[in-house]
């Protein structure tokens, strides 16, 4: 059951910045509505879709609500998390005091990640036991871990200080397994080898109960393309619920040459069974934004694959795996940001002449980062922190997450904010 939303706060007069940005955002996003499709879709038809990953394995409720929030004000049309029912009910509530804030914005799909199979990256969790930690540790795991999440601390054992006996001292803390998102950069810089990733695959049970409630408008399965076996099985018992959602995405990596025959094999499997639209992610290098402008590189590098092929499967496809700040000006060069042709490479009847080829892009861990940093600011000692009780802090995520957001949608909202 999901969680109870809780009753957003009265408007305070110093949001008056934020709403005249995410009222400006709003009004642009009406004037291009198109009949006949809803606004998700008329935006992947454009190729100006932007879809808000969580993370499939982060689940802490109080930061997906927050980031929820401030994405849903920036205009985003899909919020991405993990398959758990309070992490939803963070998700809708974030979307909720948005829609306080401006009434009308334009709620975005909230869509859950599973997986079908443990191999995926996207659904471990690190983890060690912090007092087989040496003491002296410089902890390095601590400080390369972008979600904030190992913390360690020394303290005193039978009376003694660490520092000053630290025979008699130990390590306490870890992982913070709500916040860890399995990227595994803390695996390699561990000195002692004390780190291990603990995969899991999402209960397909669970995932049907949450896809038959009000609030889940998409599903997204991760593949990991080696074989479809472990696919079609959670495909069949998905296969009830299914068509709850209105939208189906599938992530997978590239795997070469047999990227294409796969993905008509999934999609072979999916079609009896698939009523509402299917989307295809893309996905580069996974969990890899926050690191720089080479992230995106393989995401572009899997968009140009895609484009250069004949029989590709019938969808939207949209990008995902290193997405950040750099990722339009790659696509602009590769000459496929909103574009419906690609010179010199092959067509496909499944793709209509109006509908651009990359229906947008999906961005996780930078969008997670530019946020976090003002996240970082607010004061924690109240409890559970909502950012719309602290306006100048909103105005200063929503500009950040309109400088990602707005490139896309290429909505004029700046000047407002000044």
């Amino acid at each position: 059951m999901a969680a109870v939303p809780v009753p957003p706060p009265p408007l305070l007069a110093s949001h008056a910045a934020v709403r005249a940005a995410a009222s400006a955002v709003s009004l642009y996003r009406r004037s291009r509505l198109s009949g006949g499709h809803p606004p998700q879709v008329a935006a992947l038809r454009r190729g100006d879709w932007v879809k808000l990953i969580c993370g499939a394995s982060f689940e802490d409720a109080a930061d997906v609500r927050n980031l929820s929030l401030v994405y849903t004000l920036a205009g985003v049309d899909c919020i991405d998390c993990a398959a758990d029912a309070s992490v939803v009910g963070a998700v809708n509530e974030g979307i909720d005091v948005a829609a306080s804030i401006i009434p009308a914005v334009q709620r975005p799909w909230v869509m859950v990640s599973v997986n079908d199979d443990c191999r995926d990256l996207h659904f471990r969790k690190a983890e060690f036991d912090p007092e087989d930690c040496p003491l002296d540790c410089s902890k390095p795991c601590e400080k390369i871990c972008p979600a904030d999440a190992i913390s360690l601390e020394s303290v005193m054992v039978e009376g003694e200080h660490t520092q000053s006996d630290p025979l008699h001292g130990k390590l306490k803390g870890g992982v913070l397994t709500e916040r860890c998102y399995g990227c595994g950069r803390c695996l390699p810089v561990c000195p002692y080898d004390r780190i291990r990733a603990v995969s899991y695959v999402r209960d397909p049970t669970t995932t049907s109960e949450l896809l038959k409630m009000n609030d889940v408008d998409a599903i997204e399965i991760h593949t990991t393309g080696k074989g479809t076996d472990t696919f079609n099985t959670l495909w069949n018992s998905l296969s009830e619920s299914i068509n709850n959602v209105k939208l189906v995405a599938v992530s997978l990596p590239d795997i070469g040459e047999s990227t294409v025959d796969f993905m008509n094999k999934l999609y072979t499997i999916m079609e009896p069974h698939l009523q509402g639209y299917n989307l295809w992610q893309l996905d580069g290098r996974p969990m890899s934004g926050d690191i720089g402008r080479g992230a995106t590189r393989e995401t572009i590098s899997f968009a140009v694959h895609m484009a250069s092929v004949s029989e590709r499967p019938p969808g939207f496809y949209q990008l995902a795996g290193g997405t950040n700040s750099y990722t339009i000006d790659c696509l602009k060069k590769a000459g496929l940001f909103q574009s419906t042709t690609f010179p010199g490479t092959a067509t496909s009847g499944t793709i209509s002449p109006q509908q651009a080829f990359i229906g947008g892009i999906a961005y996780g861990g930078y969008a997670r980062k530019i946020i976090g940093r003002t996240l970082r600011k607010l004061p924690a000692q109240f409890g559970r922190v909502r950012i719309e009780d602290h306006p100048d802090h909103l105005l200063e995520a929503l500009q950040e997450a309109l400088s990602l957001v707005a490139p896309v949608k290429g909505y004029p909202v700046f000047s407002s904010m000044k």
